[in-house]
C-alpha cells in the first residue's frame, strides 16, 4: 500500500470513529415507582403514605431507587439546597388534576415535574402541614384548582427558592428552633 492510500485509510477510520462519537445517544430515564409503605420521606424520616397531598420522588445518578418526599415542596427544596446532590436524573410528582383523593393520590398519577404546572399560595396544605407546591399536567386543571383554592400558577423553573425553603409551619417545643427543612434558626427568629 502506498503512503497516500495509507493516509486516506487512516483518515477514513478516524472520521468513522469521530462520527460514532458524535451520534446522539438517548439516555433512558427511570420510570416512576408506585408508593408503598416502605417509602420514607427524605427530610421527615416518616412513612410518605401517611401524609396528605401530592408526593414526589427523585432519581439521582448512581442510585436505582427513588428518594421519596412527603410533599412536592420538599422535593423542590432538595433541588435548591446547596448541600444536596445535584446529579438529578428525574423528578416525578402526583398530578393532582388526575388524582381524586387529596389525602392519598392514587397510583398512576405520576408525571414529570419538569413538564408540570404548579399552583403556589393555595389554601391546601401538603405533608407536614406546610404550604404546598401543587402539580398539574395541564394548565386548565390548575386554573380549576385555583378557582376553588386560590393561588397562582408557575412552571417548574419559576418556583421561587424562598417559597420552598421558607418556614410557614408554626412549631412549638423542642423543635421551635428548626425550620421546615431542619435549617437552624437563630434565637429570636420566627
Amino acid at each position: 500500500m502506498n503512503r497516500t492510500a495509507l493516509m486516506f485509510f487512516v483518515c477514513g477510520v478516524l472520521l468513522l470513529a469521530l462520527t460514532g462519537c458524535l451520534e446522539e445517544t438517548t439516555v433512558e430515564l427511570p420510570q416512576p415507582r408506585e408508593l408503598t409503605r416502605d417509602a420514607v420521606g427524605h427530610y421527615c424520616g416518616m412513612i410518605v403514605e401517611d401524609h396528605p397531598g401530592p408526593k414526589a420522588q427523585v432519581f439521582v445518578a448512581g442510585r436505582d431507587t427513588p428518594i421519596w418526599f412527603s410533599s412536592v415542596r420538599d422535593a423542590f427544596a432538595f433541588t435548591k439546597l446547596p448541600g444536596e446532590v445535584k446529579n438529578i436524573r428525574a423528578i416525578y410528582v402526583n398530578d393532582m388534576g388526575k388524582a381524586t383523593n387529596w389525602n392519598a393520590p392514587e397510583t398512576g398519577t405520576w408525571i414529570d415535574a419538569r413538564k408540570a404546572h404548579f399552583v403556589l399560595n393555595s389554601d391546601r396544605r401538603g405533608g407536614m402541614g406546610a404550604k404546598e407546591t401543587v402539580p398539574f399536567s395541564n394548565s386548565e386543571a390548575a386554573a380549576g384548582f385555583i378557582a376553588k383554592h386560590g393561588g397562582n400558577t408557575v412552571d417548574f423553573s419559576e418556583v421561587p427558592a424562598d417559597y420552598v425553603l421558607g418556614d410557614d409551619n408554626p412549631q412549638s417545643g423542642a423543635d421551635a428552633h428548626e425550620g421546615h427543612h431542619g435549617l437552624k434558626k437563630r434565637d429570636g427568629e420566627s
